[in-house]
C-alpha cells in the first residue's frame, strides 16, 4: 500500500515552519502570496534530509571500483553494443540527468557507462516547461520513492548551445559514450538536418524519442509518432537514411503491442531499440486542496510515470522486444528502462536481454554515485552465479518465458509423471531390503 506525497500540503509547510522558526514570517508571507494548490516554501534543511534519504538508500549497498567507468577488479562489466564499447553498461537515461554540460560532464567523471542528453528539437523555443513539475508516490513510511511523475517536457535550451556542449564533451572524454537523444516533427528535411548537426558534434550514437507520453501531441511528436506505425514507417526510414552512426528508437509502453513500432523501427535499419519512456498517469489528488499533483496555479495535466513501481511493467515490455529481438533480428540491441535503482534491478533487465541499462529517475532521487553501488551491486550478483562477464548471463532468463497454455500443459504432464512414478513395483522379484519402506510407501493410495 502506498500514500500519494504531496508536496503542496499546507500539513507539511506547517512542519517545516516549527523546525525553522527564525524564518517563520517571511515563510509565511510567501506561502500566502501562492494561490491554492500551488507548492509551498520549503527550506534548506529539507534538501539536507533528501540527501541523506539517499545516502540511507545505498548504506550497506557494495560499491565498486571504477576509473573511467571501468570496473578495476572484480567481473569484468564492460559491454559492446552496435559496435560501440561502454565501460559499464549503465547509461543516463534522457531527461534532467543529461540536461547540459555540467552535469553531464559530473556523470562521466562518476563514473557512469554512458549518458544520454535531454532530448533536442530544433525549435526549442516552442518548449515552454513548468514549475513545480514533479511528483511523488511515497510508501506508508513516508521515506521510500515508489513512483515519479514528471510532467516535463523535451529541452527548451537553444539547440545549437545543446549541440555544443555535447561537442565540447566529446571533446573532453573522447573515450566515453555520449548519445544524443533526438524529437522532431513529420516532417524530412528538418530530420536531415537535426541528424546532420548533431553527427557534426562527434556523439557516438542517437536514440530517437518516439515515447514521450505528453511530448508535445500536437505537433506529432514523442508517443504520438511512436504509437502511428504509419508515421513511423516514414521517420525511421528518414533517419536511418540520414544516420552515419548507430540509432536507437525508444519505444512508448503506452502502446498494447509494444512489439508492432519495434518491429516497423527496425524493419527500416534502426540499430536497436530502448523501453520504457514513461507511463502515462495522473500521480494524485491534493486531499487538502483538492487539486490535482503536481499543480500549476491550481491546475495540472497526465505526465509520465516512472521510478521503482514501473520495473515490472518495464521487464514485461522489455521481454517482449528481446523475443522478437532474438527470433527476428539477431545483432539489434535493446537498452532496458524502467525503476533500476541496485544493480540487482540491472541484472534482471540483463537476464531477459538488455544489452545495456539506463537510469533516469535513480539519479534523481539518489544522485550521480548511484553508478558506484549499481556496478558494486550487478558485479555481486555475477559472483554469486561466477559470472566473469555480462556475455555469460545476457538473455540467461528469456527462454523460460512462455504462453499461459503451455505452462499448463507442463504441470499436466509434471503431474502426470508424478503420478506414474508412484505405481511402485511390477512384481516381487523387484523389492529391495535397503528401500524396503520406500517401496512399500509408492503404492500407497491415500498417501
Amino acid at each position: 500500500m502506498a500514500s500519494s506525497h504531496l508536496s503542496g500540503s499546507s500539513s507539511s509547510s506547517s512542519r517545516h515552519c516549527r523546525v525553522v522558526s527564525s524564518s517563520q514570517q517571511q515563510q509565511q508571507r510567501f506561502r500566502n502570496s501562492r494561490g491554492p494548490g500551488r507548492s509551498s516554501w520549503a527550506p534548506p534543511w529539507v534538501a539536507m534530509a533528501k540527501a541523506r534519504e539517499a545516502s540511507e538508500f545505498l548504506a550497506g549497498e557494495r560499491v565498486a571500483n571504477l576509473k573511467d567507468g571501468a570496473a578495476v577488479d572484480g567481473p569484468d562489466l564492460s559491454v559492446t553494443v552496435n559496435g560501440i564499447k561502454f565501460p559499464n553498461p549503465f547509461v543516463i537515461g534522457s531527461g534532467p540527468p543529461g540536461t547540459n554540460y555540467a552535469v553531464m560532464k559530473k556523470a562521466f567523471d562518476e563514473g557512469w557507462g554512458g549518458v544520454i542528453c535531454k532530448t533536442i528539437s530544433l525549435d526549442a523555443g516552442a518548449v515552454h516547461n513548468v514549475t513545480p513539475r514533479y511528483a511523488k508516490l511515497k510508501a506508508h513510511d513516508n521515506k521510500q520513492v515508489l513512483g515519479w511523475q514528471n510532467i516535463e517536457l523535451i529541452s527548451d535550451r537553444p539547440t545549437e548551445v545543446m549541440l555544443a556542449e555535447l561537442k565540447q564533451l566529446k571533446e573532453e572524454y573522447p573515450d566515453r559514450v555520449l548519445i544524443a537523444s533526438l524529437m522532431e516533427e513529420y516532417n524530412k528535411d528538418r530530420w536531415d538536418e537535426l541528424i546532420g548537426r548533431t553527427i557534426e558534434t562527434g556523439v557516438d550514437a542517437l536514440e530517437i524519442n518516439f515515447s514521450c507520453p505528453h511530448g508535445m501531441p500536437e505537433r506529432r511528436m514523442g508517443a504520438a509518432m511512436g504509437q502511428d506505425c504509419e508515421l513511423l514507417q516514414d521517420v525511421t526510414k528518414w533517419i536511418a537514411d540520414a544516420s552515419t552512426i548507430p540509432v536507437w528508437a525508444k519505444m512508448t509502453p503506452n502502446d498494447i503491442n509494444i512489439t508492432s513500432p519495434g518491429r516497423v523501427s527496425l524493419d527500416n535499419g534502426i540499430d536497436g531499440l530502448a523501453a520504457i519512456n514513461t507511463i502515462m498517469s495522473v500521480m494524485g489528488i491534493n486531499l487538502k486542496t483538492l487539486r490535482p499533483e503536481p499543480s500549476v496555479e491550481g491546475y495540472s495535466t497526465p505526465g509520465g510515470y516512472s521510478a521503482a513501481a514501473v520495473r515490472p511493467i518495464a521487464l514485461a515490455k522489455c521481454m517482449s522486444l528481446a523475443k522478437m529481438i532474438r527470433d527476428e533480428y539477431p545483432g539489434r540491441s535493446l537498452s532496458g528502462i524502467g525503476g533500476v535503482e541496485t544493480g540487482k534491478d540491472a541484472a534482471e533487465f540483463l537476464l531477459i536481454g538488455a544489452d545495456t541499462v539506463q537510469v533516469c529517475t535513480g539519479v534523481m532521487l539518489h544522485g550521480y554515485p548511484l553508478i558506484k553501488t549499481l556496478c558494486g551491486g550487478l558485479q555481486e550478483f555475477m559472483e554469486e552465479h561466477d559470472f566473469k562477464s555480462i556475455d555469460e548471463f545476457k538473455g540467461a532468463a528469456l527462454p523460460y518465458f512462455t504462453t499461459h497454455a503451455e505452462l499448463y500443459r507442463m504441470q499436466e504432464e509434471a503431474i502426470a509423471a508424478k503420478k506414474a512414478a508412484k505405481v511402485g513395483l511390477k512384481n516381487d522379484a523387484e523389492w529391495t531390503g535397503d528401500g524396503f519402506q520406500a517401496e512399500t510407501d509408492s503404492m500407497v493410495s491415500n498417501n
